[in-house]
């Protein structure tokens, strides 16, 4: 390949580069900062990810069944935010090695962890991670106005793309200016 063709595929790949850098500057700049909260939030003090607290045994054939904790976590939540507050359920997260069980509701950012073999309240957590995790992969969005997941799946498939590309085309941006130097120092002469 000549000298010329290296060089005019390298301004092809400046000007791929600089525009998928320039339109998606604001989402690349929030990916980043939401990716290192979500990596620093076991390092956050109980900020972004409150600690797990311990309950009374780990013997989960002492445990209360799944019912009567859940309804000691719909009480506390209830006091905590208001009568009026959803209670649904997104998930439960059972922790045999703390003899605990976490109860995370849906429509807010709110879990309560409940003592696994008392069903006594052990912490009301804000849900600060999950979150910020919405906000990184666009499932908040998707969250906000009710749809399937659709936002979500095409913001990352965009996203990882663009990234790609950008990986791709800064690679040829640094690559080559050094392939033209060695073949200029190897007496190739450009033609026009």
């Amino acid at each position: 390949m000549k000298i010329t063709d290296i060089s005019s595929r390298t301004r092809l790949y400046r000007k791929i580069h600089r525009w998928i850098a320039s339109i998606l500057f604001v989402f690349f700049f929030f990916i980043s900062v939401t990716g290192l909260l979500l990596g620093w939030k076991k390092n956050s003090n109980g900020y972004l990810l409150a600690k797990s607290h311990k309950g009374t045994t780990t013997d989960i054939t002492k445990w209360l069944t799944f019912d009567s904790l859940q309804k000691s976590a719909v009480q506390a939540i209830r006091q905590h935010l208001g009568p009026d507050c959803s209670v649904e359920l997104d998930r439960i997260d059972a922790r045999p090695g703390k003899g605990m069980v976490k109860f995370v509701f849906l429509d807010h950012y709110w879990a309560v962890q409940v003592d696994a073999a008392t069903g006594n309240v052990l912490h009301i957590e804000r849900r600060r991670a999950d979150f910020i995790e919405n906000l990184h992969d666009g499932s908040y969005i998707d969250r906000i106005f009710g749809l399937d997941g659709s936002v979500k799946l095409g913001y990352t498939t965009i996203m990882g793309i663009s990234l790609l590309m950008l990986t791709l085309t800064g690679f040829w941006l640094w690559y080559n200016p050094k392939r033209i130097r060695k073949r200029k120092r190897q007496g190739e002469i450009i033609k026009g």
